[in-house]
């Protein structure tokens, strides 16, 4: 059951983006947890939903253009198809999201955990992800051309079919599974 003051922190965000990034400047308590909340569809263009508890969310179809999500938990969150292009997802943790099919081209991911999380089909062209834990994701077509991954943790990650033309690898790729892979130079792997 989702309470009052729930409900009307989701009306507020899903009426007036701007209205929400002002309260929460103004430090006023919009914060709170938005946790297995269905926010399909919504238009979150630029939304500051720093440190916010999204667990279990359903943002699917979302527009998260510029929105920032730094620190904010995001585990088990379904992102399927949702655009978060140029969004900053620094320090997230988004342990077991499902980002399927979801645009995040020049998002920042900077020590985001993605340990278990869906990356099936996804465009993380040019993003940065330096630095971030993406043990046992399942990248699977996913297209990385330009990625940062520097210092990023990729143990167990399945990334076959992904498409690594111009990305910065410099860490290990000791232990994933990198079949008929792209690598950075352009040559497909086995």
């Amino acid at each position: 059951m989702t309470s009052t003051s729930q409900t009307n922190r989701l009306d507020l965000l899903r009426s007036d983006v701007a209205a929400w990034n002002s309260q929460r400047a103004a430090g006023n308590s919009v914060i709170g947890s938005l946790a297995d909340t269905d926010l399909t569809g919504t238009n979150l263009v630029g939304a500051d939903l720093a440190g916010v508890d999204l667990t279990g969310a359903d943002l699917s179809g979302a527009d998260l253009t510029d929105a920032i999500l730094a620190g904010a938990n995001l585990t088990s969150t379904e992102f399927v198809g949702a655009v978060l292009v140029r969004a900053d997802l620094t320090g997230a943790v988004a342990h077991d999201a499902n980002f399927t099919g979801a645009y995040l081209t020049r998002a920042v991911l900077r020590g985001a955990d993605l340990t278990m999380a869906y990356l099936t089909s996804t465009f993380l062209g040019h993003a940065d992800l330096a630095g971030a834990d993406l043990s046992a994701a399942y990248m699977t077509g996913a297209y990385l051309g330009g990625a940062t991954l520097t210092g990023a943790t990729l143990t167990g990650a399945y990334l076959g079919r992904a498409n690594l033309t111009g990305a910065t690898i410099a860490t290990a790729l000791d232990g994933a599974d990198l079949t008929a892979a792209t690598m950075p130079d352009g040559t497909v792997l086995d």
